[in-house]
């Protein structure tokens, strides 16, 4: 089964933004998103009112669309620099102790590390490694890193599905100890992962407790497509 993050849409009008932020709070979410109504007229209750809904973040004007298999982000691309080890060394011997590191990039628009594990390793070493987010707040203060990206080369097909790449993501410094499917890593992983296969049309898993299965296009306009399962689990209303 496909698995994308669980986030609520909200349909509210007139709320200040501080109301926003405490019921975002409140979901214990990765992700709140909010639709205003633009006219008196609109009406959220319809079905396929609109294949796209696009979002004004802080990362810019950010548009999801429906498709029939899944809702497709459209999202920025972002490149992945080469980072010195000796930077790092200790936000990763923490993070990772001594678990083998092939390479190391860092994403100064996303402010997110991106750490490479020996491609001796497999999926199921990625899933089980524990990782040590608790003392990370200590060891990295600069406010140079955000996130902690793990990832790992994809296996060949066999009696499992293939992946080009496998990944996990990690962010205390915003109170997430481990995400369970993150679009924002992947614009940092598809342009690491379509670099180093020769590819512009990637399927990825994050391997954290839930998972979740991704199919990523890189545009010719410098964005990606990342595209993953939605499922309606919870409608209701919100009152006074």
């Amino acid at each position: 089964m496909k698995y994308t993050k669980p986030e609520r849409i909200k349909e509210l009008m007139k709320l200040d933004e501080d109301l926003h932020q405490k019921i975002a709070k409140e979901m214990n979410l990765s992700e709140t998103a909010f639709i205003r109504k633009l006219h008196p007229s609109d009406n959220f209750t319809q079905k396929n009112v609109n294949s796209t809904l696009t979002f004004v973040t802080m990362s810019g004007e950010l548009k999801a669309r429906k498709e029939e298999d899944g809702i497709v982000l459209d999202l920025p691309l972002y490149p992945a620099h080469p980072q010195k080890l000796h930077e790092v060394k200790d936000l990763i011997k923490t993070a990772i102790g001594d678990t083998l590191v092939q390479d190391v990039r860092y994403s100064p628009d996303t402010k997110k590390l991106l750490v490479r594990l020996s491609d001796t390793y497999n999926r199921s070493f990625l899933e089980s490694l524990t990782v040590n987010t608790e003392n990370l707040l200590q060891v990295e203060t600069t406010g140079k890193v955000k996130g902690l990206i793990l990832t790992l080369k994809g296996e060949p097909g066999g009696q499992t599905q293939a992946f080009d790449f496998y990944s996990r993501y990690f962010a205390p410094w915003y109170g997430v100890a481990e995400d369970p499917v993150t679009g924002s890593a992947h614009t940092v992983l598809s342009s690491y992962w379509s670099e180093e296969l020769g590819k512009k049309d990637l399927h990825a898993f994050q391997c954290s407790k839930r998972g979740g299965e991704l199919t990523i296009s890189l545009r010719s306009d410098g964005r990606v497509d990342i595209k993953g399962g939605a499922a309606l689990v919870l409608e209701g209303t919100l009152t006074a």
